[in-house]
């Protein structure tokens, strides 16, 4: 029998993320998966995961899970301090869990977002080929919460290879880069957008970050427009003129006009900010 995870505790949300389930827009439902790709895909490299296991995406911590079997297990994204059977370890290294052992997970140093990566991958039915939770659709396994049992998976093929590498930092400016949106012209003062510092809205999660700072002014002359495709990174002005920049669980059609869209690899940034975390945009 395959081990699993017991879940003593969790903090923050704590949701089973994978690659996500891309190709089904047709039928009004997004890609979802991890919002920082980048370290959930190396968390599932260190383990030996094959590509598109499932993991744990924890937002600011607090996550504590028993082994049932000995495996693997890594921690990426946000470094947070870490426990093992009591004893402290570093994020970013390849650690041991024997059966009994507890692994903890604290509050992060910076950033919002860590990745428990198991070896073998959470193993929860698949929706539309994907295990990740699509917090917009209400699909995918529910929320991790105190109590559950996570079984583990057999997608963990691959050799260990590394030990450890560099945990990450996301302290300092942010800067993004930003191509101009096919509605640019529907927001009368758009360099406004990459001309003043905005602060990640305490509403932010993983359909959209919210931005505060000076709104933007739309033309009401161009009336309103009619739905149109969505994609991540796609920066939408309500009427408001606050900005929203579309995360992973983003509807996949919208009626605000989108006046600029983030550069994909720099989105998995955006998804480390805090509320309250400034952010500059800079056309690309």
């Amino acid at each position: 029998m395959s081990g699993a995870l017991l879940v003593h505790a969790v903090g923050g949300p704590c949701l089973v993320q994978d690659a996500g389930r891309p190709g089904h827009a047709a039928i009004g439902v997004g890609a979802s998966g991890a919002a920082d790709r980048a370290s959930y895909g190396l968390g599932n490299r260190l383990v030996g995961n094959a590509p598109g296991a499932a993991a744990l995406e924890v937002v600011l911590g607090g996550l504590e899970v028993e082994a049932t079997a000995a495996t693997w297990v890594c921690v990426t994204g946000a470094p947070v301090p870490l426990t093992v059977a009591g004893r402290a370890e570093p994020t970013g290294a390849v650690l041991a869990l024997r059966p009994g052992e507890r692994l903890w997970m604290g509050m992060p140093v910076s950033g919002l977002r860590s990745y428990l990566a198991v070896r073998g991958g959470i193993a929860v039915a698949p929706v539309l080929g994907s295990r990740s939770r699509d917090t917009l659709a209400g699909i995918g396994p529910a929320p991790v919460a105190a109590g559950d049992r996570l079984a583990l998976g057999v997608d963990g093929t691959g050799e260990l290879l590394v030990d450890a590498v560099p945990p990450a930092s996301y302290g300092g400016a942010v800067a993004v880069r930003l191509l101009r949106g096919p509605r640019a012209d529907w927001v009368a003062d758009v360099e406004r957008l990459v001309g003043q510092t905005w602060q990640v809205g305490a509403a932010s999660d993983r359909v959209g970050l919210r931005l505060d700072g000076a709104p933007l002014t739309p033309v009401a002359e161009r009336g309103e427009l009619p739905s149109e495709g969505a994609l991540r990174g796609a920066v939408q002005v309500p009427p408001g003129g606050g900005p929203v920049v579309f995360g992973p669980d983003h509807p996949v059609t919208g009626g605000y006009p989108v006046v600029g869209v983030v550069v994909d690899a720099d989105t998995d940034r955006l998804a480390q900010l805090r509320p309250g975390d400034p952010v500059r945009f800079g056309w690309a």
